[in-house]
């Protein structure tokens, strides 16, 4: 039996959390709008960008909102030339767990809110694009927590929803996971509370990256 793992990105596999929304506070100045409060940018992590983007300001119109999407993948972009800014480092332990989990057999997934190019970036960055089976991303998919991305990544890994986990840190990551009939983990290093990932329908919650293999033996 294939057992697929598939983790989100931004706020599971790294913390992305200053490139975000020093981009998203870079686009509404750009279109001179007073930026939301980080703690508004921080919840609509995990979200594609265009819807991220229309809940931050439900007031514009679909145009303003594709319009600022473009505004800030330029200054993201921009940022990731910059050398004086911090790279998107990996969580702790989540190399470690990668590792484990390959070795116990796992397949290895990514379902994420980030373009293709993105993701790429990422993972180059970090070592990771040979480790992963299938990649999914906003690019090509309806928004988390619609189950289009994991749907995908189960079929082209050739796995089966009841042998699958997803594995993320906010509430739409769940969803999605429940909306699929897998199973899902949450993580407490993200952007969502615990509780809010329990509500969710996550079957567990953890706290670091080193107890996932163990965790998901026993699911």
């Amino acid at each position: 039996m294939i057992r697929l793992a598939v983790f989100d990105c931004d706020g599971t596999l790294v913390d992305s959390q200053a490139n975000i929304c020093r981009a998203m506070e870079a686009c509404f100045v750009q279109h001179r709008l007073d930026p939301p409060t980080r703690e508004d940018i921080r919840r609509i992590v995990g979200l594609s960008l265009v819807p991220a983007i229309a809940r931050l300001l439900p007031e514009a119109d679909p145009a303003m909102h594709a319009a600022m999407a473009e505004a800030y993948k330029r200054a993201f972009h921009a940022m990731r030339m910059d050398a004086a800014l911090d790279p998107e480092p990996l969580f702790d332990g989540v190399a470690e767990a990668i590792d484990a989990l390959d070795s116990a057999g796992w397949l290895l997934g990514v379902a994420t809110g980030k373009s293709d190019r993105g993701l790429a970036l990422i993972l180059e960055h970090h070592g990771l694009t040979q480790r992963f089976v299938t990649l999914q991303t906003a690019d090509r998919h309806p928004s988390k927590p619609h189950p289009a991305m994991l749907n995908a990544a189960i079929a082209e890994a050739g796995g089966d929803p009841a042998a699958t986990v997803m594995i993320g840190d906010t509430s739409y990551d769940i969803a999605m996971a429940v909306n699929a009939g897998t199973h899902a983990v949450g993580v407490a290093w993200g952007y969502h509370e615990a509780h809010e990932l329990h509500a969710a329908g996550a079957h567990h919650v953890t706290t670091h990256a080193r107890d996932l293999p163990a965790l998901l033996e026993v699911l």
